[in-house]
């Protein structure tokens, strides 16, 4: 009995060996593991491809037989336990075991003549990708890189000309079609050499969009893309739902600044209070709060209309009128000029971090030129709070 693989819904079962090509790898992991996915489909004959312990995954709707032996045939319509888990990884949880098994899947009703799409196994990815093929035929080839989208993919070295041709060679994708061409995301370009793919499998590269939507039109258009499919967008909705996952991420050390906030406010002429701690570090409470509403979504969201090249500067402009603000509204509580200035400078420090930390999320954005503003922009936030917490302290005197 062998222990099972993820493949995008967390859980595991123990199965026996499945005899099966290499093709199958997609499905069922490897010639020794096969995934398991929750909801078991009835298309897939039980004689051939059900053992005891082994589901298939939800978004598998039957196999066909190919001369590289079984394949799994997807649905291109996502199902509720797809949508929940992709609100549940937006959120940043689950979010680096979300993965489908590597490896040749169909889609539709494909034949030999069928074109061969190249994705990431990062399921959020492939169900992008699979809800845009909808009377589509196609052929889906998912490399293995490691649960990470194409484009970051590409830069980490994963989306790669290595990868491509290895899972090429694994599948047997010359038995599977007739013609010598597989599609990539122009985001893979980075990644991949079309020569060296060319080379060590006899396969030529076609770049497809930047976004799958663009995929039908792209294929009717004997594969020639506009100027449109090749531009990348930033769109309001687009910066939205990165959001959630940049205010998840930060969830977890901002408990710990709360925990040193009230430890903080609680000292004073008497060295420590506790009424102190509690009252005053709730208003420090409220000015980390708004820090963070400011930085991590309200500046991603309103990105290009705030003043600035630089992202730090960005957060500081959005962190200052939102600090404004709480300060109006808690004015009877500070405690004086010095504790008003405290929090501003905190709210606004809190701000700009994670609005610098939002530039690994955008195309605007370049290695050198984020490297280069948190040379300039660290140390000025480092003295933000140095000066923020000096203030809040001489404040309760």
């Amino acid at each position: 009995m062998k222990k099972t693989e993820g493949c995008g819904c967390g859980n595991s079962a123990s199965v026996e060996k499945l005899k099966v090509p290499a093709s199958g790898v997609s499905i069922l992991g490897s010639m020794d593991k096969a995934p398991s996915c929750g909801t078991k489909t009835t298309a897939c004959p039980a004689q051939v491809y059900e053992k005891p312990g082994y589901r298939l995954c939800s978004y598998v709707d039957k196999f066909i037989t190919t001369d590289a032996g079984p394949v799994p045939i997807i649905k291109s319509r996502l199902q509720k336990d797809d949508l929940f888990a992709t609100f549940f990884v937006r959120c940043g949880i689950g979010r680096h075991s979300y993965t489908v098994a590597p490896g040749l899947y169909g889609i539709g009703n494909p034949d030999k003549n069928s074109e061969v799409l190249v994705t990431a196994n990062f399921k959020l990815t492939f169900d992008h990708l699979r809800k845009e093929l909808s009377g589509i035929h196609a052929w889906i080839l998912v490399l293995d890189t490691k649960g990470v989208n194409v484009w970051c993919a590409a830069g980490k070295g994963t989306f790669s000309t290595g990868e491509l041709v290895k899972r090429i060679k694994t599948v047997s994708l010359e038995k599977v079609v007739n013609h010598k061409r597989v599609i990539l995301p122009q985001l893979g370009a980075t990644g991949v050499s079309a020569r060296e793919v060319k080379k060590l499998s006899g396969f030529r590269v076609i770049y497809g969009p930047v976004r799958a939507k663009d995929i039908p039109a792209f294929l009717k258009n004997d594969k020639t893309a506009d100027k449109p499919m090749r531009q990348v967008t930033f769109s309001l909705y687009e910066r939205f739902i990165l959001t959630p996952v940049e205010i998840r991420i930060v969830l977890k050390p901002a408990l710990i600044f709360v925990l040193v906030l009230f430890i903080l406010s609680g000292f004073g002429p008497g060295i420590f209070s506790f009424s102190g701690a509690l009252e005053r570090g709730l208003l420090s409470f409220y000015a980390l709060a708004t820090g963070i509403i400011s930085g991590a979504f309200v500046t991603p969201v309103l990105l290009p209309y705030i003043p600035s090249r630089h992202f730090a500067l960005k957060g500081i402009i959005s962190g200052s009128i939102f600090a404004g603000l709480l300060l109006l509204l808690s004015a009877s509580d500070i405690p004086g000029i010095s504790g008003s200035l405290a929090l501003f400078f905190f709210s606004v420090t809190v701000s700009s971090y994670l609005a610098m930390n939002f530039t690994g999320a955008t195309p605007f954005t370049s290695p050198s030129g984020v490297e280069k503003e948190m040379k300039r922009y660290i140390p000025v936030q480092l003295a933000g709070l140095v000066i923020s917490s000096g203030l809040w302290i001489y404040s309760a005197f």
